[in-house]
């Protein structure tokens, strides 16, 4: 088993764009984390936690703490989808394997306008 996670991570150093890529995901999805932690407030009051429009009420309500789930998702958005680009780079090739890559910044970019919009729709004075 060691042997194989060495064997491919020196795959993933042996090609340069696809170990950049990774390493931006992992930046990002770690600043994510990071503007997650330090824009949810705790508060007595509930925070709209998402949107939907199939039901009476459009805006859900739930805990603060609730909102710090956005984040850890971005972490694990990040360390499972490299760790997928390197399985892909292994069996499709390298231009698969920077396109998952690419697909998975888009991911936590989407994330990061999604989390930035629940926490405007309700922001504390």
């Amino acid at each position: 088993m060691k042997k194989l996670i060495l064997e491919s991570f020196s795959q993933l150093l042996g090609n340069r764009r696809l170990f950049v890529l990774c390493i931006f995901l992992v930046i990002s999805a770690i600043s994510f984390m990071l503007y997650v932690a330090l824009n949810v407030r705790p508060s007595e009051l509930q925070l709209v936690s998402h949107y939907s429009a199939f039901g009476v009420t459009h805006f859900y309500r739930d805990q603060w703490y609730y909102l710090l789930a956005f984040g850890a998702f971005g972490l694990l958005v990040a360390v499972m989808h490299v760790v997928l680009a390197v399985k892909v780079l292994i069996v499709k090739g390298p231009t698969l394997a920077i396109l998952f890559t690419w697909m998975s910044i888009a991911m936590i970019f989407f994330a990061w306008m999604t989390t930035y919009a629940l926490l405007n729709v309700w922001s504390p004075s």
